[in-house]
């Protein structure tokens, strides 16, 4: 399987687009999805049990002892292009567009009004928190659980910033979408950071949008 540049996509031009709902986070619409969070110190983090290979079963004592990463999330627009910095584990990724990929630039400081999503991911080994360390309005998109995702599974939640997110192991999500300039997380996961990824561009050749919605 060929390694995805998270860097530098080279995505197909002139990708048809598919619009997320946009809905307020609270802790009935993230049922099934995670919850919110409003004291970081007293979220745990799930962590999954190595997967047994055969009928007999992992030592109950075993297999979900890799524990949890922890480090700064940063997610930033530089003109038309939304970066993400994951210092928990290493990762440094384009996670968004302003503007359709191919018009894309980085020289300018105009306000994003959209964002157009072409990946998303799940981690298999374990839960994920982020919490704002600015208290500004972001956005997650999530999806439930399983391998056949489509593009319209994808819901837009918006946080107000007062507020941060857990998600259970195996949610499609792609990071944190700030809603303009730079914004800082605290990020915890599991430290085995198993990845399982969907390229929208190319599997479904779309992208996933959703508008920025007015700050109140």
């Amino acid at each position: 399987m060929t390694s995805i540049d998270y860097l530098h996509p080279d995505l197909p031009a002139n990708l048809p687009t598919v619009v997320m709902p946009v809905v307020e986070a609270t802790d009935a619409n993230l049922a099934g999805y995670g919850r919110l969070v409003d004291d970081p110190a007293q979220c745990a983090i799930e962590i999954v049990r190595w997967p047994a290979q055969g009928w007999r079963p992992v030592d109950a004592d075993t297999g979900n002892e890799g524990g949890t990463s922890e480090g700064t999330f940063y997610s930033e627009w530089q003109g038309d292009v939304l970066y993400g910095r994951n210092e928990a584990v290493g990762g440094h990724y384009v996670l968004a567009y302003a503007v359709p990929p191919e018009r894309a630039r980085t020289d300018h400081t105009h306000a994003p009004t959209r964002m157009l999503l072409w990946h998303a991911n799940y981690h298999p080994d374990g839960g994920q928190l982020f919490y704002p360390i600015e208290a500004k309005p972001f956005y997650v998109p999530l999806a439930l659980p399983g391998d056949d995702v489509r593009p319209e599974h994808f819901i837009c939640f918006r946080f107000d910033g007062s507020r941060g997110l857990y998600i259970h192991p195996n949610i499609w999500h792609e990071g944190v979408f700030t809603h303009a300039g730079l914004q800082r997380f605290l990020d915890r996961q599991g430290r085995v950071h198993a990845r399982v990824s969907i390229d929208f561009a190319r599997e479904w050749q779309c992208l996933l949008e959703a508008p920025f919605l007015p700050t109140p």
